[in-house]
């Protein structure tokens, strides 16, 4: 299996307002096919299409390669 990163594309209407919605996945699938579904069916107030689309999110194979970075933060806030 593979490890996929969804996020929004900037400036996709799909996202504003920007209260009651998911930003982002990180998900295990064999293709971007299956993680796209996968992220689409823990959509919030976004809807599923946004997940499903290429012009309103992005879904890239996460790899040991490229330049430092945060991947996932799991915050919860009182």
């Amino acid at each position: 299996m593979k490890l996929w990163i969804l996020e929004p594309v900037e400036d996709s209407d799909k996202w504003m307002p920007w209260y009651d919605k998911a930003f982002g996945f990180i998900v295990r699938a064999e293709c971007e096919e299956d993680a796209r579904a996968i992220a689409a069916n823990d959509h919030r107030d976004e809807g599923k299409e946004a997940w499903l689309s290429n012009e309103s999110s992005t879904c890239q194979q996460l790899t040991d390669e490229g330049e430092p970075e945060m991947v996932m933060s799991d915050v919860h806030w009182a």
